[in-house]
């Protein structure tokens, strides 16, 4: 008998497990940013203990979520077609696609801000906010967006622009309606080269 063969399925059914347990985390978390690790894992169809074994709290467990929902997101933002229009029309479009995807899973954001340091949450962001800081760096080398403010506080200010929209629809402040539009003149205005 081979030693090996118990174990790998095993493997297999964590990787099941893990899988479920994020899906289940997303779906939740994106309705009901209290969603308890309790639901969550009777969403997931397993056992409390199965979900702290993999996850060893709620705040583990969101954060692995949230890098999940990000690397989703990640593969819906990797439009290549973004780098060949001028850099104002990139940058609205990609405010458009982010907000659409932040919007569907904003409550999710609210639950990794409940536990999470925001510095924690901004490293998740890291691969998207490389794909703002080229389309920046863009704008700047043909002279549609601003070269007087630092690039790597441009990107963050888009990102925390981003966030605080999502935040701010949540607590009833701006209008889901209005969100959109309010971006896309809010990033446009501040990258402007002619603020």
């Amino acid at each position: 008998m081979n030693a090996a063969s118990p174990s790998a399925p095993r493997r297999a059914d964590a990787e099941r497990n893990v899988g479920a347990i994020l899906d289940a985390g997303m779906r939740l978390l994106s309705t009901d940013p209290t969603a308890s690790v309790a639901e969550i894992a009777k969403a997931a169809g397993v056992g409390r203990v199965t979900l702290y074994g993999h996850f060893p709290s709620r705040e583990a467990l969101v954060e692995a979520v949230l890098d999940h929902t990000i690397a989703l997101a990640e593969t819906a933002l990797a439009d290549e077609a973004l780098d060949r229009l001028p850099a104002s029309t990139a940058l609205a479009e990609l405010v458009r696609t982010s907000w659409r995807i932040l919007d569907r899973h904003r409550r999710l954001f609210v639950a990794a801000d409940r536990v999470l340091p925001t510095e924690r949450i901004r490293r998740h962001h890291d691969l998207p906010m490389v794909r703002v800081e080229r389309l920046i760096t863009q704008g700047r080398r043909d002279g549609e967006f601003r070269t007087d403010l630092p690039l790597s506080w441009l990107t963050a200010t888009f990102f925390s622009i981003l966030h605080s929209a999502a935040l701010e629809v949540e607590a009833g402040r701006l209008a889901h309606d209005d969100a959109e539009r309010v971006l896309v003149r809010t990033l446009t205005s501040l990258l402007s080269a002619t603020s």
